[in-house]
């Protein structure tokens, strides 16, 4: 391998290359860092964050931004709690009357809720020409306001153990459910980012909107696409957070969305457009996890963590502004 080559592999996979600097630091700082059990908390941690930025990472790849999946994750999170309480325990709070429903259809009506939220982004992004943030920051408050609505602010307890499986179930007896359907969303989006045409075509949409139209790419039909795939995931994370708590909660998922951002952001995904490698985001939203653990086991501040935390997004949204300049 010549050199140009190799410093193209390395340029290609420098986030990498910052994650096992990170990983083989906390292995020195803390004894404690690299155990089996350790590994799977931060996996387990940043499993249902990380099905948020595999779904975010497609806005920002379009250009665009998605404030919302914060809020639709207690909005999913509380519908389908709502529909799926464990009788054994008595008549539902919020629906007195209502029949046993099964599981399967709770699941389904918290994930149709959600991702409606999706397709009006979408919508409001493609057709009104309202800029992303707006559109997703006004739904952000719409769906945490319903959220708080439809349950008075309480938290819906006692679900049922077939829901809370979902999430409490370990494949093999140690690895956490929430860790394989995060394995299974990177897997889809990354499928759906180099294998087809409508990964394509957001690439297109994010690199030059006006050329993407001249080359016959449906720009708002594809929009409206990448805004509901990302609301479909921020509603399985709300399902998977009401199930691995064993309740839903209006006021869960606040910043998530940031949290999601900064992940894909620290991945590479560049908010100019039409630049993503799903190793990438998955690299940042491991990136993040250790950060946050590792300070935890250091006993640092929780103050200083968001500091850091704050300091690596800049860091990474000026590496990548300089980085395409200089392709310019």
């Amino acid at each position: 391998m010549n050199s140009a080559k190799m410093k193209k592999l390395v340029s290609q996979n420098s986030i990498w290359l910052v994650l096992i600097f990170m990983v083989v630091a906390m292995t020195i700082l803390s004894p404690a860092f690299l155990t089996k059990q350790n590994v799977i908390n931060i996996l387990t941690t940043e499993s249902i964050t990380g099905i948020l930025a595999v779904g975010v990472m497609w806005c920002i790849l379009s250009k665009g931004i998605d404030l919302s999946p914060g809020a639709l994750v207690a909005f999913t999170g509380v519908v389908t709690a709502s529909l799926a309480q464990d009788f054994a325990y008595g008549a539902s709070r919020l629906f007195p009357n209502l029949p046993d429903i099964p599981v399967a259809i709770a699941i389904v009506a918290g994930l149709v809720a959600g991702t409606l939220f999706g397709v009006l982004n979408g919508w409001l992004i493609a057709y009104t020409k309202i800029p992303a943030f707006i559109a997703t920051l006004g739904t952000q408050l719409i769906a945490r306001a319903l959220a708080l609505l439809y349950t008075n602010a309480y938290p819906i307890p006692e679900l049922k153990p077939s829901l809370k499986a979902v999430a409490q179930y370990n494949l093999f007896g140690f690895i956490p459910m929430v860790i394989v359907i995060f394995v299974i969303f990177a897997v889809i989006s990354g499928f759906m980012l180099t294998q087809t045409r409508f990964g394509k075509s957001i690439y297109a949409i994010g690199g030059n909107d006006q050329a993407a139209r001249v080359a016959g790419i449906n720009v708002e039909k594809n929009l409206i696409k990448v805004y509901t795939w990302c609301a479909f995931c921020a509603s399985v994370g709300g399902i998977l957070l009401a199930a691995r708590s064993g309740a839903g909660n209006a006021s869960v998922g606040v910043n998530y969305e940031l949290d999601a951002i900064a992940a894909a952001t620290v991945g590479g995904t560049s908010h100019s457009g039409g630049v993503c490698r799903i190793s990438g985001v998955i690299a940042g939203i491991l990136i993040l996890g250790i950060l946050k653990n590792g300070m935890m086991l250091l006993k640092i501040s929780p103050y200083v963590q968001q500091v850091c935390k704050g300091a690596i997004i800049i860091l990474a949204v000026v590496f990548d502004m300089r980085k395409n300049a200089k392709k310019a």
